[in-house]
């Protein structure tokens, strides 16, 4: 692991802050969270429960043999859900993520959501840990139980964000490489980045916790990476390296940047689904929150729909 970045002095800013996330995020998820399960996911369970038809998406390593061996048709074994669930939050706030030009830069935004994220499984009495990333080196927070913890927590990712100016970019495969080794027990993992890094740097780390761990990636980008303004020349600055230089946007440059970022975020989009990553895009224009209850929302849907004959959801 590489070192961790300095921490910064208090910040009354950022406590004032976290209060106000932490009520606004309450207030806006407690109408639609009820029933036994409290949280963002209930969590991969360990007791055995009934046998069922298999449905595509279903995961293979339930697969009950000898219920297929008996009716000659692949079964699945639903697990009862554990209540004690281990959640990490891998959070990328280097440099590339000071960047806004709606509401909120990019780094807000992701506290926000691990703000959300956190509140949500620590309201069942889970437990919840982080490693973030800085670009220059990460720090790591071990899984909790308990409110004071998670606003620790937070105040950790928020002062790290302060720090990461210049920094240089997060190496988002050596960050999930990191938290794979921390999460050593079956649970749920939020990886929260902007991710520009091109996908053959994190393709294969993302895939390893998947492969363990119930995966949800958020995705946080701001409507001026997906298309330049017409504004003539622009001096341009990269955050990371601070490296500047001129570039005049007449309509044929905005055009390839426009195809380019497309490209860019669909495969993004594909790598995380072959994966097997669930995936949600955040946008800086203040709605994030907006946005996160309606993924929470169909996910609790989903999640309380029965069974048809065929083993799918009806």
């Amino acid at each position: 692991m590489t070192a961790a970045p300095p921490v910064a002095a208090p910040d009354p800013t950022l406590a004032q802050t976290l209060r106000r996330l932490e009520l606004t995020i309450t207030r806006k998820l407690d109408g639609i969270l009820h029933g036994q399960h409290q949280g963002l996911t209930p969590g991969h369970g360990s007791e055995i429960g009934e046998s069922r038809p298999y449905a595509v998406g279903d995961d293979v390593r339930r697969i009950d043999w000898n219920v297929t061996a008996r009716t000659q048709e692949l079964h699945v074994r639903d697990l009862i859900a554990d209540r004690d669930l281990e959640a990490w939050l891998a959070v990328d706030v280097s440099a590339s993520m000071a960047f806004g030009t709606d509401a909120a830069e990019k780094r807000e935004v992701a506290l926000g959501a691990a703000a959300a994220v956190g509140f949500l499984t620590a309201r069942a009495q889970n437990k919840v840990g982080c490693v973030v990333g800085t670009g220059a080196g990460r720090r790591a927070f071990p899984p909790r139980t308990g409110r004071d913890p998670l606003r620790a927590l937070l105040t950790g990712i928020g002062e790290a964000a302060r720090t990461a100016d210049g920094s240089g970019r997060t190496d988002l495969g050596a960050l999930l490489d990191d938290l794979g080794g921390r999460a050593r027990r079956r649970g749920f993992v939020c990886v929260i980045s902007d991710f520009l890094a091109p996908p053959e740097q994190w393709r294969r780390s993302i895939g390893g916790v998947a492969m363990r761990h119930e995966t949800l990636a958020i995705e946080i980008i701001d409507r001026r990476e997906m298309e330049l303004p017409a504004v003539g020349l622009l001096t341009v600055t990269d955050p990371a390296t601070g490296r500047t230089r001129e570039v005049q946007l007449n309509a044929a440059v905005r055009d390839r940047y426009r195809e380019a970022a497309l490209e860019q975020r669909e495969l993004t989009r594909s790598t995380l689904s072959a994966a097997g990553v669930q995936h949600l895009q955040l946008t800086t224009d203040g709605l994030w929150l907006e946005a996160l209850v309606q993924y929470v929302h169909r996910r609790r849907h989903l999640a309380n729909r029965p069974y048809n004959a065929a083993g799918a959801r009806r």
